[in-house]
């Protein structure tokens, strides 16, 4: 049976709606146990459980209500960047919000989300609340806004939101930019087999049911060509069997702990992957940390942000060492997937006093690194999908060409005869 715990009250005095959560914990005697808790969010299980003598190694919602599309970092960081602009300009919050609505830029959709943040605002909400409640913005923006209000410094915390925003859509599409080219070879390299087994060869068909015998790699390349031509909707069902096949068994836990586990440690696409995610979490982690925000706190929420689940699943022992009192640094520096230069510059940062402006050097260098990876994963990725291409290609030639060649021998050697 699930445990009760505490509500968690907002900001607004109002207490947010408890979820079920299952849960890993262990007593104060290291025995591990296992249950189910309904809490208002992981830090609220966290707090009852401790209550009860039990410390939280893990937790996941369980069940709730399908969720709504978070926001673009792009959406986000323009809004951060405006609501920042006016706040320090001492223009009010609630204005701030009527202008920001009022933009003619922002779609219909996004728009009906900020007037609700607006009008909740208008109600005496604070703006964490607000926003919360559209259930569109990430926890790391609530947790920033959450201390911004607390310390009175809302205007500079909404201006290093926009700035960690913009620097996400930044790396984001460079990435995207990156693999552009790559992608239009591969599409190209699709389209013109189809286009070689579905008009092309069958041009040939009359030419080679004639011949007495013919290569098997012409037989198996006609056989598919027929396949093409005569039932193609076949292979178009088959292929987006596969696609809503693989999605499903990518959702199973431990199939996507396998995936993500080889996404770090393949070849060229590895380091990438690491270096991706080292940025991520080194940028959230930053924004977090500068805005005030507890390290146990920013440690959870920035998990949360790296998006690989190989990676999340070691920060129990993470966030089990750091309660502890064990150094950020040497918390970090176990995790497998991270670069070693975060764990190593977290420590100077430590041992100087100058945390925040450590972790802040560290997201920069990461984001630098992501970049500069992603630039040498294209250039090994390019000439594999031309060769790959040109086999192809070369293959269908020579499964062609063969039995012609073949014909011609034959008929000079009769003729020599």
């Amino acid at each position: 049976m699930a445990q009760q715990t505490r509500p968690h009250v907002r900001g607004d005095g109002r207490s947010a709606p408890p979820v079920p959560y299952r849960y890993v914990a262990k007593d104060m005697e290291g025995n591990t146990v296992r249950g189910v808790a309904e809490a208002a969010d992981q830090n609220a299980l966290y707090a009852d459980l401790k209550s009860r003598g039990l410390y939280l190694q893990s937790a996941s919602q369980r069940g709730g209500a399908a969720k709504r599309d978070m926001l673009k970092p792009k959406m986000l960081s323009e809004f951060c960047r405006q609501v920042a602009t006016l706040l320090a300009a001492g223009v009010s919050l609630t204005r701030a919000l009527e202008i920001v609505c009022k933009e003619d830029s922002i779609p219909a959709a996004q728009r009906r989300i900020y007037e609700a943040v607006l009008a909740e605002v208008r109600k005496g909400a604070d703006l964490s609340v607000a926003l919360e409640d559209q259930e569109v913005f990430p926890p790391l923006m609530l947790g920033m806004v959450r201390a911004g209000e607390g310390t009175g410094s809302l205007d500079k915390v909404m201006e290093r939101l926009a700035l960690h925003f913009e620097k996400r859509y930044q790396m984001e599409q460079q990435v995207i930019s990156a693999l552009i080219y790559p992608a239009v070879l591969a599409v190209l390299a699709v389209a013109v087999v189809i286009v070689i087994v579905t008009f092309v060869l069958p041009q040939f068909g009359d030419l080679f049911s004639n011949m007495d015998s013919l290569p098997g790699s012409t037989m198996l390349l006609m056989a598919f060509s027929d396949f093409m031509v005569s039932k193609w909707y076949t292979a178009v069902i088959g292929l987006i069997v596969c696609v809503v096949a693989v999605r499903m068994v990518l959702r199973i836990p431990d199939v996507r702990l396998t995936v993500d586990r080889m996404k770090l440690t393949m070849p060229v696409f590895g380091p990438l992957n690491s270096v991706i995610c080292t940025a991520r979490f080194a940028r959230t982690l930053s924004s977090l940390y500068a805005s005030g925000m507890p390290i146990v706190n920013a440690l959870q929420i920035g998990r949360d942000t790296i998006d690989n689940t190989y990676i999340m699943i070691q920060f129990d022992e993470v966030l089990a060492r750091v309660r502890q009192g064990e150094a950020l640094s040497a918390s970090l520096e176990p995790v497998v997937g991270f670069r070693r230069k975060l764990s190593s510059t977290i420590k100077i940062g430590e041992e100087t006093g100058q945390l925040d402006s450590m972790l802040d050097h560290i997201a920069e260098s990461m984001e630098y690194d992501a970049q500069q990876a992603t630039k040498r994963m294209v250039t090994i990725l390019e000439p594999m999908l031309i060769v790959l291409m040109a086999l192809v290609v070369g293959f269908i030639m020579v499964a062609v060409m063969s039995p012609i060649i073949g014909s011609y021998g034959a008929i000079e050697g009769s003729s020599g005869l």
